[in-house]
């Protein structure tokens, strides 16, 4: 209970245990750790969540009016001629002719244009890629790009070099050849430079990058993606919130009308600000599902008061407050110093929260049908807030006694110097790192650290200490150092809170959305084309000025009597005839007026100047903002299909802008913060195992060691198109239709299930590859059939030629034979006296002559043998070097596709 401390009390100098509402003021946040307490930070909250309210009061009104004029509703605030409508001038020129000029439609503008640009977005793609930066990364392709030149590379050049020695008739068992061959020949290899600037990917940019696939799925990152697009054009802002768990983290979309911050105001982005906050309603299950596992016994029992007790508590009238309702489930407070029976027996039967009454949070969702039963009274105030303190950090400067040797340390406000430090003042009077001889000397500096915590209470003021007329005291958790510290973007010790966001055009005034700019026009839209609509139910068109005393008493056989106007009214609609009769028996006076005529009341000029006037406000409402006709398909029949082009590609220029800041400037923040958090949260686990399903149906399965990812600094690049998407379906189509390559089924799937240009290139080289290789195949083929016709034809002629030539020969050894034994036959003596006719000797020496030519013949051949053998052993060798260029080729493009191979070998070590 809070002490109450009278007037004497406190001039002895007593003080109170808690601070009141009137006293609330931001603590100082320059304090040990030590006197941050649990009291400090709960007055941090309090003060946060009432300069939140403060600051959503002040902006809740015009992000309001915005979220309705996008929805198609009118807000009639708009349409009231006061003194703070920004717009008073417009209505009252606008409403000065017709008084029912309130009683409004809404004809879209905004919303339409809204749904485009949203819809254009959803057509968009983003590349996302993520590099590391450390020196480890660094190393690691190092080692990775020397292995595979060591492994694969080496062995294709020497392949491709020893072809080409042996091509040149090198002999391949020669010292030069080997020579040639030696790794110092072999490094300049241009194609790995190409390879690792392109395609190489160390273990932890595979990580990053199917980390991102599963939290793109895991928190829905595309529709909160679209969600803060719609929120940047309505209200020029997007805050990002990234919630950390005990184990686990979160990536949320905050509400723009609830959410508070404050930051300088040349500082572009919500991370880099001061402090920034959300304040909003949770039903009591709610508040138990995400936040009960803080929370203790006492404080989840509490809550239990937020339930009414509608019709049941005080119903009956006249009894007296004498104790005979005294609540037990109450304090003793409450009992005695809450509302009076009366009031209570009042509201225990009222649909209306006690509380309700001008509370901004419940004015702001009250706009929502979920508040439209039970009201806010079940509902309990949440805060969610962070903000940059301050902590000391200490330059710890060490000298030895011994060695003399100079160290340096960062050291925390806990560190207690151990070695008491000696200096050297001599010279220099001050006692400082510069002045030190030995032992340890600290400097202390502050440096900025963020803080988090929640706040649970009822939806009206409540503050640390106080107990509300219902008993409830406001619940205080997890006020404490964030579990990460982000890293700063610019300074060694600096920091960010845990929520991204930009308010995108307030740099030197104040922020102006998309439908700020169109806001006007759209009123006026609205407004005129509403005067339409009455000028239409109120206009008579084509009356007859007559006299009414012509009108017939008795006409048609009826008896009209006073009801003639009627009659004759239907007379003319049925049979476009209006009887008169100007008899003075009919008319009883002879008729002074004759002048019948026929007047056109049509209000057509007046309507046609509200059409005119709708059309300029809708050209204004697209030019201040670059939307043409043409992009939102109101498309002219006369205009050509280079016009509308044109048209189109200039709007684009104009709204390209809203794209890029949110896609562009935004969102690789967003995803950097959200992958240095996951980076944090994995690195604390011994294995990672990441399984999520791509947007065609596929699992995919990710494996790492987490200790490998401390240490490891990641930057996140981000790259969009415009009509990205419209463009690669156009590819799409353009490679079905016009499948003058060949592909198969399978490779024209892969073309249509591809998600990026990238995939659509890879697929159609891959088919353009596999088509020239069919058709080289197919040459090849041809030529080899062409060469063999050639070959069979040549060998025929070949042994035609050899068959001439073997029986030419033969016709002229005959001839020879026939010669040398008709010669022989003339030599009948014994000219050498050999006891033997020369006849004989003849015979015996053509014999012997023929044996020796058969001989020449055999070795003739045999040399010829000799040499084919060899030539068959030159291209056994070329073969098989051929096949080991083919499996170097192949070993290279395994190497490409498994980039981690080294950080595999690396694991399995």
């Amino acid at each position: 209970m809070p002490l109450v401390v009278n007037a004497l009390q406190a001039k002895k100098g007593v003080k109170s245990d808690y601070t009141r509402m009137g006293t609330l003021t931001q603590p100082i946040q320059f304090l040990p750790k030590v006197q941050k307490d649990e009291q400090w930070g709960c007055w941090n909250m309090d003060w946060f969540e009432m300069e939140g309210i403060r600051q959503l009061r002040r902006n809740a009104r015009k992000l309001l009016k915005n979220y309705k004029i996008a929805n198609s509703i009118i807000d009639r605030t708009d349409y009231i001629v006061e003194e703070d409508n920004e717009y008073a001038d417009l209505l009252q020129v606008l409403t000065k002719e017709d008084a029912s000029a309130l009683e409004l439609k809404f004809y879209p503008i905004i919303p339409n244009v809204i749904n485009v640009m949203v819809g254009e977005f959803s057509k968009r793609s983003d590349k996302v890629q993520y590099v590391s930066t450390d020196q480890a990364s660094y190393n690691e392709m190092l080692e990775a790009k020397r292995g595979m030149i060591e492994e694969i590379l080496v062995k294709q050049a020497e392949t491709q070099l020893a072809m080409n020695l042996i091509n040149q008739g090198a002999d391949p068992e020669s010292e030069e050849f080997k020579q040639a061959l030696s790794p110092e020949n072999i490094k300049s290899l241009p194609q790995i430079e190409e390879f690792f600037k392109k395609d190489y990917r160390s273990m932890v940019e595979q990580w990053a990058v199917h980390q991102h696939e599963a939290d793109v799925e895991r928190f829905k990152i595309k529709e909160l993606e679209t969600r803060a697009f719609r929120d940047m054009l309505i209200t020029d802002r997007e805050f990002w919130h990234f919630r950390m768990d005990e184990d686990d983290y979160e990536v949320e979309l905050w509400n723009p009308v609830l959410t508070f911050y404050h930051k300088s105001p040349d500082v572009r982005y919500i991370s880099q600000g001061n402090f920034v906050g959300k304040i909003e309603l949770h039903t009591v299950s709610d508040i138990i599902d995400r936040y009960g596992y803080m929370m203790d016994d006492e404080q989840l029992r509490s809550l239990e008061s937020i339930y009414p007790k509608k019709a049941a508590g005080y119903p009956i009238q006249g009894y007296q407050n004498d104790g005979t309702f005294y609540d037990g489930t109450r304090s003793y407070q409450w009992n005695t110093s809450s509302p009076s029976l009366g009031f209570r027996q009042f509201t225990s039967v009222n649909d209306y929260f006690l509380a309700a009454g001008d509370d901004i949070i419940t004015r702001i969702l009250n706009e929502s049908e979920d508040l439209a039963d039970f009201g806010t009274y079940q509902l309990l105030r949440v805060t969610t807030c962070y903000w940059k303190s301050q902590r000391m950090v200490g330059h710890l400067t060490r000298i030895d006694a011994e060695t003399g040797m100079k160290m340096h340390e960062v050291v925390t406000e806990d560190y207690q110097i151990t070695v008491p430090p000696l200096y050297d003042t001599k010279v220099i009077k001050n006692k400082n790192a510069e002045t030190l001889i030995q032992g340890e000397h600290i400097d202390w500096i502050w440096i900025n650290q963020v803080w988090g915590g929640l706040k649970i209470g009822p939806n009206r003021p409540s503050f640390y200490g106080n107990s509300d007329y219902m008993g409830l005291q406001p619940i205080y958790l997890n006020i404490k150092p964030i579990k990460f510290q982000f890293k700063g973007d610019y300074t060694l010790y600096g920091c960010k809170l845990p929520v991204e966001g930009s308010v995108f055009t307030d740099r030197n005034s104040r922020s102006v959305s998309m439908v700020d700019k169109m806001k006007p026009f759209q009123i006026g839209y609205n407004l005129v084309n509403n005067q339409i609509a009455d000028i239409l139910v109120d206009e008579l068109g084509t009356v007859i000025m007559l006299d009414h005393n012509a009108l017939p008493k008795h006409s048609a056989g009826e008896d009209w009597g006073k009801n003639n106007y009627a009659k004759a009214y239907v007379a003319m609609k049925n049979f476009q005839i209006l009887p008169l009769d100007t008899s003075i028996t009919n008319t009883e006076n002879p008729l002074g007026f004759n002048h019948y005529q026929v007047l056109n009341l049509e209000q057509t000029q007046r309507m046609m100047s509200r059409v005119q006037l709708a059309t300029y406000f809708k050209q204004q409402a697209y030019e201040v903002i670059g939307v043409t006709p043409q992009r939102m398909g109101q498309v002219n029949s006369q205009e050509t299909a280079t016009g509308v082009e044109q048209a189109v590609n200039a709007s684009y220029s104009q709204t390209e802008m809203y794209f890029v800041q949110h896609s562009e400037h935004l969102m690789p923040r967003v995803h950097q913060m959200r992958t240095d958090l996951a980076q944090f949260y994995n690195s604390r686990r011994p294995s990672i195992r990441l399984s999520y399903m791509t947007s065609m149906d596929e699992k995919v399965n990710f494996e790492m060691n987490g200790t490998e990812l401390l240490a490891r600094e990641l930057n996140v690049f981000v790259s969009t198109k415009v009509n990205h998407k419209t463009i690669m379906e156009q590819i799409k189509q353009m490679a079905i239709q016009n499948n003058t390559a060949g592909a198969s089924i399978y490779d024209l799937a892969s073309i249509v299930k591809a998600e990026s240009m990238a995939e659509v290139t890879h697929a159609m080289k891959a088919i353009e590859q596999k088509t020239n290789a069919q058709r080289q195949e197919q040459m090849q083929q041809e030529q080899q059939l062409q060469q063999q016709q050639i070959q069979a034809q040549q060998q025929a002629q070949e042994a035609k030629q050899r068959f001439e030539a073997e029986q030419a020969m033969l016709d002229r050894q005959t001839q020879i034979q026939v010669a040398e034994i008709k010669g022989a036959g003339y030599q009948v003596n014994d000219l050498n006296q050999n006891e033997q006719s020369d006849y004989l000797d003849s015979l015996q020496y053509l014999a012997k002559q023929r044996q020796e030519s058969e001989a020449l013949n055999i070795k003739r051949e045999a040399e010829i043998n000799k040499n084919n053998r060899e030539n068959q052993k030159m291209n056994l060798k070329q073969q098989e070097l051929q096949t080991r260029e083919d499996i170097a080729n192949k070993q290279l493009e395994i190497a490409k596709a498994n980039k981690n191979k080294y950080d595999s070998k690396k694991d399995k070590k």
